[in-house]
């Protein structure tokens, strides 16, 4: 992994002070303490299906992708509203319907390992690595990968804008390191805007059981592959990186009423799937089709 910068680390320092700063008088009322207000075991499940779209190329035929996650992590309390966060994930993606020589799977199990400023269960800063084995079917060395991702949030009109900045990067990512951010408007009680990217959503929660996204999702990991024999023969390949993307738009509803559950149902376009195996010059996009998506999230 490489070094994170010294600015970068400066900026996470004096954000999180400016965070800190900004919620003092709250702090000095009586009220929750950080174990009450913030849950120490956080739990989700996602499974997202792509239906069949075709491939740019006509030699590759259609294709339809499945994407299963699962993640577990546990908060330990440092001190004040300060973290350290562990925990595990295993993601995969599958791929039908067409015989190409591309991967007919990716997958990845890693850890968790984050330091994070915490006010009411939302992290306001965090440093997170991620590492683990990111493969299509050989867990070998050069399979491994330490993603990790910066941010801070800071207030830019009290207690209504907030602004977010970050980083993330990887050793097989391109580029290695990229930005992310953006701005968090509270309109109302009920209403935000999470300008906020790689995936920005306008939410709405009329009240403490539901929640209503229209939502964006830029989703990017770097895979180490086995074989790669496509039926185009400028793509041959053996032990190559792949970096795999699904972006996506479309709407979710969420209903919280089985605490400490979270049952999230969706659906929208995944605008494009790209296999880019950038170090080949290669990459190998679908074209638009619609997806469906079911969840489930806990916190206790």
């Amino acid at each position: 992994m490489k070094k994170i910068p010294v600015l970068v680390a400066s900026l996470f320092l004096g954000a999180s002070a400016s965070v800190i700063a900004g919620t003092a008088p709250f702090e000095a009322q009586p009220g929750p303490t950080p174990e009450e207000e913030n849950s120490r075991d956080l739990f989700s499940y996602e499974t997202t299906y792509t239906f069949r779209s075709d491939f740019k190329e006509s030699k590759l035929g259609r294709g339809d992708s499945l994407y299963d996650d699962f993640s577990y992590d546990h908060r330990f309390l440092i001190t004040g509203k300060w973290y350290f966060r562990a925990g595990v994930e295993y993601e995969r993606y599958d791929f039908g319907n067409s015989d190409n020589g591309l991967p007919n799977h990716l997958q990845a199990a890693y850890g968790h390992l984050a330091l994070e400023y915490v006010v009411k269960d939302y992290a306001g800063a965090s440093i997170e690595l991620d590492p683990g084995a990111y493969f299509q079917n050989s867990v070998t060395g050069d399979a491994f990968d330490i993603p990790w991702k910066i941010f801070v949030t800071f207030p830019l009109k009290k207690d209504k804008i907030f602004g977010v900045i970050g980083l993330g990067g990887g050793i097989y990512q391109n580029p290695v390191v990229a930005p992310g951010g953006g701005i968090i408007w509270l309109i109302s009680d009920k209403l935000r805007l999470q300008a906020v990217f790689p995936k920005p959503a306008l939410v709405y929660r009329p009240n403490d059981d539901w929640e209503f996204r229209i939502l964006g999702e830029l989703n990017y990991t770097s895979f180490r592959t086995d074989d790669v024999l496509t039926t185009e023969r400028k793509l041959q390949l053996h032990n190559a990186v792949v970096q795999y993307s699904e972006d996506r738009a479309g709407a979710q509803v969420g209903y919280s009423g089985f605490k400490p559950f979270k049952i999230i149902a969706g659906a929208g376009v995944t605008i494009i799937r790209d296999f880019d195996f950038f170090r080949a010059h290669q990459s190998k996009r679908t074209e638009p089709a619609p997806y469906v998506r079911i969840a489930a999230e806990a916190k206790f």
